[in-house]
């Protein structure tokens, strides 16, 4: 028996779809109040027969702080793929961030080992790994380094080291840390941002990049990961590494609007990430863009995913082909 958490997220929605699509038998954790119709309208944006499909995953309420309903959730289980998260780069929800993504994540390791689990992939982020030093490309050797990171950066990094604790406790492990995410479903976060950006034809587009990969890339390595006989290794997922001009141009293209033209500079985002601070200071809204964020614009990083290509002999999809079936449900859902 599988379990994954986080099934009702962007990429535990697409793994679902593919464990069920393969009859592989499934439990999937979720909160209370979670929209499970949403995992439904994934499941049809690739099948007729998606009812069927969603008919096969046993669903399973349980909350990855709630240590009497994980237990109960972690019966019969023998392979784990731990996707839930909570994504935020508002230094205030710093708190939060360590509660899902640390302490949940503590959690489900002592699950799998109590009960044994064979097992577990993890889904971190590039977030977590070192910088590039000269013009060479980032790769999963890389040391990080927690000066200038994010909060989702930092609580992610503190997660991957519960994950390694768990491997030396005997537990197997593969770690994967994807790029942006590109699918279709999930607008409000991620790279749903680009799509909401580009459909509105905005002239302006941010200075750097970084590495993006296709969700069913993403999906897929998992997938591999587990069957395979590697174990307690960690695999960047990125398919390629366009600028954001690259992305929201292409974008653009596809949504029938002008392409931007414009780059933001740097002494303009130093004006508007202060100005968002003052804006949050006195309204107690979420904070939109960071000092963090900032400088990370500044230093554009350049991922390789040669490792994953080399021991799975994997080959990713071109990225163009993610973005363009994204860009058409986007419309569907939002004529």
């Amino acid at each position: 028996m599988v379990l994954v958490t986080g099934g009702t997220g962007l990429v535990g929605s697409h793994l679902l779809f593919h464990l069920a699509n393969n009859s592989t038998q499934i439990k999937a954790i979720h909160r209370k109040n979670s929209n499970l119709t949403r995992v439904k309208r994934v499941f049809s944006y690739y099948t007729s027969q998606y009812e069927t499909l969603f008919q096969k995953i046993v669903w399973v309420e349980a909350d990855l702080n709630d240590i009497t309903s994980l237990d109960a959730a972690f019966a019969d289980v023998t392979q784990v793929y731990h996707c839930a998260a909570k994504i935020s780069f508002n230094p205030p929800d710093f708190d939060k961030l360590q509660k899902v993504n640390v302490e949940g994540t503590a959690n489900v390791v002592n699950m799998c080992l109590a009960h044994k689990v064979k097992k577990l992939c993890y889904v971190s982020s590039i977030a977590t790994l070192g910088k590039r030093k000269g013009k060479t490309e980032v790769t999963e050797e890389y040391e990080w380094n927690e000066q200038d990171a994010n909060v989702y950066g930092r609580t992610k990094y503190s997660a991957e080291m519960e994950v390694w604790r768990g491997s030396q406790e005997g537990l197997e492990v593969a770690i994967v840390n994807p790029g942006i995410i590109v699918g279709p479903g999930f607008w409000k976060t991620g790279s749903g941002e680009l799509f909401k950006t580009a459909a509105k034809g905005r002239n302006y587009y941010p200075p750097s990049g970084t590495g993006f990969v296709a969700v069913h890339d993403v999906v897929r390595i998992m997938i591999l990961l587990m069957e395979s006989h590697i174990r307690n290794e960690r695999f960047i997922a990125v398919g390629d590494n366009p600028t954001f001009k690259d992305i929201l141009t292409q974008l653009a293209t596809y949504f029938n609007k002008p392409r931007p033209k414009k780059k933001v500079q740097f002494w303009q985002l130093e004006i508007i990430w202060r100005l968002d601070w003052l804006w949050h200071f006195l309204s107690g809204n979420k904070r939109n863009l960071t000092r963090n964020t900032v400088e990370s614009l500044r230093h554009r990083e350049i991922y390789s995913s040669k490792k994953v290509v080399d021991q799975l002999q994997y080959n990713f999809q071109p990225l163009e082909t993610a973005l363009l079936f994204a860009s058409k449900k986007f419309l569907e859902e939002h004529q």
